[in-house]
């Protein structure tokens, strides 16, 4: 069994201004996004690095090689200013080879981050509104991010894993769902619905063949959770799903049409559904009164490959 050895920095919070633009994004019908100015280019980094030279700082109390935690924070800061790319992935990627490049001790890094939104402000200019180059609105909304894990391997450096995300979206949708035919018995007392509104939480994951896409330097290569964020949203307007299983597939199956460079695309989502107070309200034709639903919640985790792709336009061929 191997062990677990590790130790690091989490909460490290960088803010890097007039950081390369991102542009190259692929137009999809689903989404108006095309890039960023990256006038603000925010995230909370965590760090774990590894080494069996650590051991003895854990078994003798010896801290001859171990690097202060406070000193990756200011390793990650420092080298923000640094980094000439334009994507969270790729500023993670550069400062986990630059821990291995500076610590010949250390063979695994371990890095996430969470990007730090912020939003756009209209201000009056030449007789209309446009977006403010100076202010911006911190954003509460649901966070892009990633993880990127880097060995050393003999005398190379090479990134193993990867993984972008996009976490704490929050969808409602009012009608034009449903569920219903499912097993019934002594248990249960949920009853059927066939139009229902549907409140969902979803973190969404997806992981590309080639990790140059990931950094930013490819033509029309890098997915955006803009996109993503879109894409799922669209979906979720344009079908009547019999449940959320079937709504996080047909958001998957999209996702892996519109981007032929995602290998993988993973889903955790919550049933956060209102309880219906008043399912009429004489005075309106359709409207009805909800309130937040009871503690317990159901989730679904699912993920999908390219050959779950494959699968479904098979008959069509």
């Amino acid at each position: 069994m191997k062990r677990t050895m590790s130790y690091g920095k989490a909460d490290v919070w960088v803010y890097r201004t007039y950081a390369k633009p991102l542009t190259g994004i692929r137009n999809i019908p689903e989404s108006t996004f095309t890039g960023s100015k990256n006038i603000l280019f925010g995230m909370n980094v965590k760090v774990a690095v590894e080494g069996e030279a650590f051991f003895s700082s854990f078994k003798d109390g010896d801290n001859t090689l171990v690097v202060a935690t406070d000193s990756m924070k200011n390793f990650i800061l420092k080298h923000a200013g640094d980094y000439q790319g334009a994507t969270q992935e790729g500023f993670l990627e550069f400062v986990a080879q630059r821990f291995l490049e500076t610590y010949s001790h250390m063979t695994g890094i371990n890095i996430s981050g969470e990007q730090i939104s912020f939003e756009e402000l209209p201000v009056p200019t030449n007789g209309s509104f446009e977006p403010s180059p100076l202010v911006f609105r911190y954003s509460l909304n649901e966070q892009a991010g990633a993880s990127i894990e880097v060995k050393r391997e003999n005398d190379d450096i090479i990134t193993t894993q990867h993984l972008s995300t996009l976490k704490g979206l929050k969808l409602i949708k009012v009608k034009g769902s449903s569920f219903y035919g499912y097993v019934k018995d002594e248990y249960t007392t949920l009853p059927e619905s066939f139009d229902r509104p549907l409140f969902i939480f979803l973190n969404i994951d997806w992981r590309y063949d080639d990790l140059e896409d990931a950094r930013g330097n490819t033509s029309h290569g890098y997915v955006a959770a803009e996109q993503v964020r879109d894409i799922a949203y669209t979906v979720f307007h344009e079908e009547n799903s019999p449940s959320i299983q079937n709504l996080i597939y047909r958001i998957g199956t999209r996702i892996l049409e519109r981007f032929p460079q995602l290998a993988e695309v993973r889903f955790e989502s919550n049933n956060r559904t209102w309880e219906t107070i008043l399912d009429e309200i004489p005075a309106s034709q359709e409207g009805k009164v909800f309130t937040e639903p009871r503690p317990p919640y159901g989730f679904q985790c699912f993920s999908m490959t390219r050959a779950d792709l494959e699968a479904k336009e098979e008959p069509n061929k």
